[in-house]
């Protein structure tokens, strides 16, 4: 879905994955780009501060994107509405630690 964030996508991907088969759920917990954030939200429910600010921002650029395209209409109010909902309980996710095996990576 475009001007929506892969966060949550991913990690819903990552549960039924889990469910389903053992050897996709090990391919995307060792993934080089995703894995980090799978493990982070299983072991803690917590996000980094790069994925929150990606979010944040797509979403605030979703945002604009409604208002310049619809105007003040309801459906640009409520959307964005939202997004401002999403943003607060998502920066209200702790923040993992930098691990050791972490710092390596990084």
């Amino acid at each position: 879905m475009p001007g929506l964030p892969t966060t949550p996508f991913l990690l819903v991907a990552a549960m039924a994955a889990a469910r389903s088969s053992p050897r996709l759920h090990a391919w995307l917990t060792e993934h080089r780009v995703f894995g980090t954030m799978i493990r982070d939200w299983h072991e803690h429910r917590a996000v980094s501060r790069r994925a929150k600010s990606a979010a944040t921002a797509t979403m605030l650029g979703s945002s604009v994107l409604l208002f310049l395209v619809i105007g003040a209409g309801w459906q640009a109010v409520g959307a964005t509405a939202i997004m401002a909902t999403v943003g607060t309980w998502l920066w209200r996710r702790p923040e993992p630690s930098l691990r050791p095996e972490r710092r390596q990576r990084a």
